[in-house]
C-alpha cells in the first residue's frame, strides 16, 4: 500500500505517506465549494507531474554530470466543465543564470521530462504545454 486518505470533513483530507509518514492535507478549491486553504487533489495532480519530470530529469543528470540545483518549475493547471476535469497543465522550466546547456544536453533533458512516469499516466486529452527557458535567472 502507497497510502492512507481520511476524509476530515468540510471537504478537507490528509493524505500519509505510509513509508515516510509524512501527510499532505488537501482542500476543495474555492470554485467548487472549498476554501482553498491547501493544494485541491487536482491541484497535487498537475504538481505531480511537474515533480515527476523534475526528478527524472535529476536522475538522468546525476548520470551526466549536470547540476540542476536551482531550477525551478512554475505549474498551471487548467480546469474544464462537463465533466469537471483538468484539461490541461502548463509547465514552465526556469534555470539558473550561468548555466550553459549544450544543445545535446537539452534535448536530453527535455526528452527525459516530456517521458517522466506521470506523463505517460495522464490522459491522452489533456493538453500538456512544456516550456523550456535555458539559463534565465530564477526569481526568488
Amino acid at each position: 500500500m502507497t497510502s492512507t486518505v481520511i476524509y476530515e470533513g468540510d471537504l478537507r483530507t490528509v493524505a500519509q505517506h505510509l513509508q515516510s509518514g509524512t501527510e499532505i492535507e488537501t482542500d476543495a478549491p474555492t470554485d467548487n465549494q472549498g476554501k482553498g486553504q491547501r493544494f485541491s487533489p487536482t491541484d497535487l495532480v498537475a504538481t505531480a507531474l511537474g515533480a515527476c519530470m523534475a526528478t527524472t530529469m535529476g536522475i538522468k543528470t546525476r548520470d551526466m554530470g549536470v547540476n540542476l540545483v536551482g531550477m525551478k518549475l512554475s505549474v498551471k493547471k487548467i480546469m474544464a466543465a462537463d465533466p469537471r476535469r483538468i484539461a490541461g497543465v502548463d509547465v514552465v522550466f526556469d534555470f539558473p543564470a550561468g548555466q550553459v546547456f549544450d544543445e545535446k544536453t537539452k534535448t536530453i533533458l527535455q526528452r527525459v521530462a516530456e517521458t517522466c512516469p506521470v506523463m505517460y499516466s495522464i490522459h491522452p486529452d489533456m493538453k500538456v504545454n512544456v516550456e523550456f527557458h535555458w539559463n534565465s535567472a530564477v526569481p526568488a
